[in-house]
């Protein structure tokens, strides 16, 4: 597989990117790696890098975006925090790899067993690790379905929570950053949510909180955003 360039990242858009990504995730799944010489790639972007997609997830080491989306180095700009949280450091990581590095989508990946997402149901108060589960606190509270046991104990509970977050960090991309929103509205780029199960590999993209302006959806606008 090609290296990505400038010119054929400017040929990509937010969909295309959103394809290359649910083909790589379903080679991983069947165990078929694409065929791509990883020290060719790391000589042929040594002056630049073109990658088409900026993933943030995890630190969880089973969830590695290069890994679970069969992508090669150059590919994609890999953000990782626990529990997949929004923070301004993060935003302005994400403003960099769209406005000037060209990436074309962004995607926020929770999993299922988030020990991050764990702690904040289990209101864990810890050393700097506090701070970090109160962005997850919201999520814990939204979530309205589970009337007992609300605690990690509880794998329902659990996964409930993780998806209203990952749709929380969704919408607090947009809401917090005003060159992204900007961005999308001008169909410069995307931004989606999904799940990945780390059990079988696959992930779930969620087309409720999917803005992505092409001409299959001519008018869409930030303000439809709703969790």
């Amino acid at each position: 597989m090609k290296t990505h360039t400038k010119e054929s990242q400017a040929q990509i858009t937010a969909r295309i990117a959103l394809e290359y990504l649910q083909e790589g995730n379903d080679r991983f799944i069947k165990n078929l790696k694409a065929n791509r010489n990883l020290l060719q790639q790391a000589n042929e972007t040594v002056e630049g890098q073109w990658p088409f997609a900026t993933i943030l997830s995890c630190i969880d080491s089973r969830t590695s975006a290069e890994l679970i989306f069969d992508q090669g180095l150059g590919d994609i700009f890999s953000i990782r925090i626990a529990g997949n949280v929004i923070n301004t450091d993060i935003l302005g990581s994400m403003e960099f790899a769209c406005k000037i590095a060209g990436s074309k989508l962004i995607v926020v990946l929770g999993h299922s067993k988030c020990g991050a997402v764990k702690g904040a149901c289990d209101h864990i108060e810890m050393g700097n690790l506090t701070e970090l589960l109160s962005k997850i606190q919201p999520a814990v509270y939204q979530e309205k379905t589970t009337k007992t046991d609300r605690s990690s104990k509880n794998g329902s509970f659990v996964e409930n929570v993780s998806v209203i977050n990952v749709k929380r960090n969704v919408k607090s991309i947009i809401e917090r950053s005003f060159i992204l929103e900007q961005m999308v509205e001008n169909g410069q780029i995307g931004i989606i949510g999904a799940m990945h199960d780390i059990e079988t590999g696959k992930v779930t993209f969620y087309p409720d909180v999917m803005y992505i302006k092409d001409d299959k959806n001519s008018k869409f606008s930030v303000t439809d955003l709703r969790l």
